[in-house]
């Protein structure tokens, strides 16, 4: 079932050949009971460029408890709706070798989010979609974000967004997290995945 999805999703990948403002909506981080969005990936993705787009630059920065691994909360208002937003250590799998992956994990299966962003570099789809498959069979709630779209287009890469979100059967939303080219719609499918859960 993974390696025909996995093949599925792949076949999207071709060669072939309006900025919006990052930093809307944040607000100071006050209090518990909102629904969660945690957002996951590999190092070096943008994930926290996605993180600062969504939040703003009011966070808090603390260590994981029992741990010196650092984790930033903030709040995104979307919708007129508020969600906590967490960026998570970076990791490659659900099955950490790192303290930061250990944290990351800990993060998904504990404080159980209403939503995981799993962020992506485009352009290494490829590469990246074995995560994205894992967090898919074990059963949570995944918005798919394709960041670095630019750098994906400028290597001659093109994919195919809507048969990718088929094949997956999550929303894929693509991004250029430095300019906040696609932050306003990864803003409105996340508060729709989101609902969906609720």
């Amino acid at each position: 079932m993974a390696m025909t999805m996995w093949r599925k999703a792949l076949s999207i990948l071709k060669p072939g050949g309006g900025n919006e403002c990052c930093q809307g909506g944040s607000t100071h981080i006050t209090g518990n009971g909102l629904r969660k969005v945690a957002i996951v990936g590999s190092p070096n993705v943008g994930k926290s460029l996605i993180f600062n787009c969504l939040t703003g630059a009011y966070v808090t920065v603390s260590n994981y408890p029992g741990t010196t691994v650092g984790v930033s909360r903030g709040k995104a208002k979307v919708g007129g709706e508020e969600l906590e937003v967490i960026d998570t250590p970076g990791m490659y799998s659900l099955l950490p070798i790192t303290g930061e992956e250990q944290v990351a994990r800990s993060i998904l299966l504990e404080e159980k989010p209403d939503v995981i962003l799993h962020v992506v570099d485009a352009k290494n789809l490829e590469r990246m979609l074995p995560f994205t498959i894992q967090l898919i069979e074990a059963g949570l709630p995944i918005v798919l974000n394709l960041n670095m779209m630019d750098e994906t287009e400028a290597a001659g890469i093109e994919i195919d967004v809507k048969r990718l979100e088929e094949s997956l059967g999550i929303p894929v939303v693509p991004t250029v997290a430095t300019s906040g080219h696609g932050i306003d719609i990864l803003r409105k499918r996340l508060l729709e995945h989101v609902k969906q859960q609720s």
